[in-house]
């Protein structure tokens, strides 16, 4: 296939994005990357959740001639997304660790036999000896489309979702190098973008990078004071009937919030890596495919799940890093419907985080990276102003205040310290003039003081103390009236307002009575499709196709084919059902 011009995509990419997937025209950078890669072009592509980056490889897979390969480190998104691929009408099969030796065995012929348009694989499977071969065989045969590297950010050594795998993907470019490449990530600082880069022998390749604002979600951390206590007042005031997931740092955490949610009235669900797979990809497949479920999970829960209607994602502990909180946050309103993003976050955490930091057996360099990283965290976590500009300008993109995070809300109090820093640090010593200082604050104002001042480098934990806290090498500047600090003032705790009863759906809030009516008929008929199937209900069509279709009640099929998330296939299929329900 011949180059497509610089900034567009070619007139049958459109058709299929309208036929197939149902949308009538692309966003952002889809049309440009779309292009670039159909013409043959190795690209990057930094995207956020929800921005659609796998139509930026699915569709010039479907251009060009042969099967488009997708690596995937996770076995939920490979399912998932064959599964829509199936509905939308794609010839699409996966390869991991699920399938039988025999079904393998039946897909790697069907690949060769050139039955696919596109193939999931995990990267461990790819490398081996056996599927080179089958790639071999494919590229002799002019029918090796392309390679989707999905989740990239895999190939870091200093992220959290680190795949030793993941660096022996260069390979690919060593021995198919006529073959376009596309990897995409939506989690990505200059550091890691340059990693990846250099990792998976993308020198030259074009690099896209769209904004990475989720303006849907409401971004909001509070002091910790009661966890669960907080937890719950957010859950029942925000989220009363909403799908979520609350993120723990231990296993035991995760299973304790789990029960007691489910004591508190609510349908939660565990996830870590310590349960047993059976139980763990059961509560996974619950979530996806049932309504209004939490998962209480570990990090170990997450990428790659594609459910649109997570309404939000709280976290009871502080993540290690920026790009953790983003990528964990971003599951949320992939719908594009509003989302929060909670956490409460306090001293503990702080001081955790720099022990665990401070105590480990990694090299200096690995805690150095990691250090910084907190630092970055906890500079957003003190913020007093727009959390979204901080969060937005760690990845390099500058913006204005919100208006739609805790600080732009309810801004906090700034309070500045100068030389009465000195005093407020040496606490405990009866002979120094200054004892007796700083008693006019109260057990949380000081916690706030603490935080605040490990937060800035100006507190370390003193591992030989037990724990205790210590003055570091930078307060001296502060002690000596040479610096002045800027605090936080410890904010009251916020009211929350009244449980919602009979809350709706963010998605379909807007709909009048009439159109509420036929909104909930239409869910009702898509969770039995989804169900006979075997498919999550989001699959068929999101929730935003149903919004709509129970908004405009289309009557014909004409109409019914304008309604985004109604490809050709879907009105092949369910054209007659939807119809019938529209005039009901």
């Amino acid at each position: 296939m011949s180059k497509t011009a610089a900034g567009t995509a070619p007139p049958d990419a459109r058709t299929i994005l309208k036929d197939v997937f149902g949308y009538p025209a692309f966003r952002g950078l889809q049309a440009e990357i779309v292009g670039h890669v159909a013409g043959g072009g190795d690209c990057l592509v930094l995207m956020p959740t929800g921005g659609g980056k796998s139509l930026c490889y699915q569709i010039p897979a479907l251009l060009r001639t042969g099967t488009g390969i997708v690596v995937s480190p996770l076995i939920a998104l490979m399912q998932d997304q064959v599964a829509a691929l199936l509905e939308a009408g794609v010839r699409a099969a996966y390869l991991n660790s699920t399938l039988a030796s025999e079904e393998a065995s039946t897909v790697e012929r069907a690949l060769v036999a050139g039955e696919y348009d596109l193939l999931y694989i995990a990267p461990e499977r790819l490398m081996t000896g056996r599927f080179m071969q089958l790639l071999e065989k494919l590229r002799s045969a002019g029918r090796l489309a392309l390679f989707a590297i999905d989740e990239a950010h895999c190939v870091s050594q200093w992220g959290h979702d680190f795949r030793p795998e993941y660096i022996q993907l260069s390979m690919l470019h060593e021995r198919f190098p006529d073959v376009p490449r596309i990897a995409l990530t939506a989690t990505a600082d200059q550091q890691t973008r340059e990693e990846i880069i250099t990792r998976l022998g993308l020198d030259g390749a074009r690099v896209f990078v769209s904004s990475f604002d989720r303006p849907n979600i409401r971004y909001r951390i509070v002091e910790k004071a009661n966890a669960k206590a907080q937890l719950l007042a957010f859950l029942n005031a925000e989220h009363a009937s909403d799908a979520g997931i609350i993120y723990c740092l231990s296993r035991k955490k995760v299973e304790e919030t789990a029960a007691w949610l489910v004591d508190e009235g609510y349908n939660a669900l565990a996830y870590h890596a310590g349960m047993e797979t059976a139980t763990r990809t059961r509560h996974q497949a619950r979530f996806l495919r049932e309504d209004g479920i939490i998962m209480v999970a570990t990090i170990a829960f997450g990428m790659g799940i594609d459910k649109p209607d997570v309404r939000f994602v709280a976290h009871l502990d502080l993540p290690k890093s920026i790009e953790g909180y983003y990528q964990e946050t971003g599951r949320a309103g992939r719908d594009g419907s509003s989302a929060d993003a909670w956490m409460t976050y306090g001293l503990a955490d702080v001081v955790n985080h720099r022990r665990m930091i401070d105590s480990s057996e990694a090299d200096d360099q690995f805690k150095r990276v990691a250090g910084a990283k907190l630092d970055a965290l906890l500079g957003l976590c003190e913020a007093t102003t727009c959390r979204r500009v901080r969060l937005l300008a760690y990845f390099g993109e500058s913006s204005t205040p919100c208006g739609n995070c805790d600080t732009c809300l309810e801004p906090p109090q700034d309070v500045l310290l100068g030389n009465e820093t000195d005093r407020m640090v040496q606490w405990g010593h009866r002979e120094l003039s200054t004892f007796g200082i700083g008693k006019e604050l109260d057990k949380k104002q000081w916690q706030t003081v603490f935080r605040q001042l490990v937060a800035q480098g100006l507190l370390a934990v003193d591992h030989a103390g037990y724990g205790a806290l210590k003055l570091t090498e930078a307060s001296r500047a502060v002690l000596t009236g040479g610096q002045t600090v800027h605090m936080r003032k410890a904010q009251e705790a916020r009211r929350e307002r009244a449980a919602r009863k009979g809350a709706k759906s963010a998605v379909s809030a807007g709909l009048d009575d009439a159109a509420r009516e036929l909104w909930e008929r239409l869910r009702e008929w898509r969770a039995g499709i989804a169900k006979e199937h075997g498919v999550p209900a989001y699959v068929v069509f999101h929730d935003a196709t149903l919004a709509e279709l129970a908004r405009e009640r289309p009557v014909t099929e004409d109409a019914l084919s304008r309604i985004s998330g109604v490809g050709t296939r879907k009105l092949e299929r369910y054209g007659a059902d939807l119809l019938k329900l529209m005039g009901a």
